[in-house]
């Protein structure tokens, strides 16, 4: 639960706001008796279903990420702190990176990065 908390909780939050506009448009007067009841339930259920597979994805995606950097392999993170140019960063254990629960740290590098930021690179097809 602390992990869905960890990773979904913005989305919690904007569900939340979609949903109380929802509300509050479904009980204007040029709306028909249920309104709220079918609005409620259709754009909640929307939304919980669209949060449980970003949640699914996203985890899926964090194992593959452990698992191959456990390997020996290049994973792939996104810097938030280098807004213009080079918004990545090459993860890989020959370079001293760390993988610490779920978080990449290194000696070298300033600050962690959480495997859910993470992916792994695209290998290139055989002509």
């Amino acid at each position: 639960m602390e992990k869905f908390l960890e990773l979904e909780g913005g989305y919690l939050f904007i569900a939340f706001v979609v949903l109380a506009v929802t509300l509050f448009v479904s009980t204007r007067p040029f709306f028909g008796k249920g309104a709220v009841k079918r609005g409620i339930l259709s754009v909640g259920l929307f939304l919980a279903i669209a949060i449980g597979l970003h949640f699914n994805i996203t985890t899926n995606r964090m194992a593959e990420v452990k698992t191959a950097f456990n390997e020996g392999q290049t994973v792939i993170c996104e810097s938030r702190a280098r807004r213009k140019v080079g918004q990545s960063v090459t993860v890989e254990k020959s370079r001293d990176w760390v993988l610490e629960g779920d978080l990449f740290t290194s000696p070298n590098y300033s600050r962690p990065f959480h495997t859910a930021r993470c992916i792994l690179p695209i290998k290139k097809l055989k002509n």
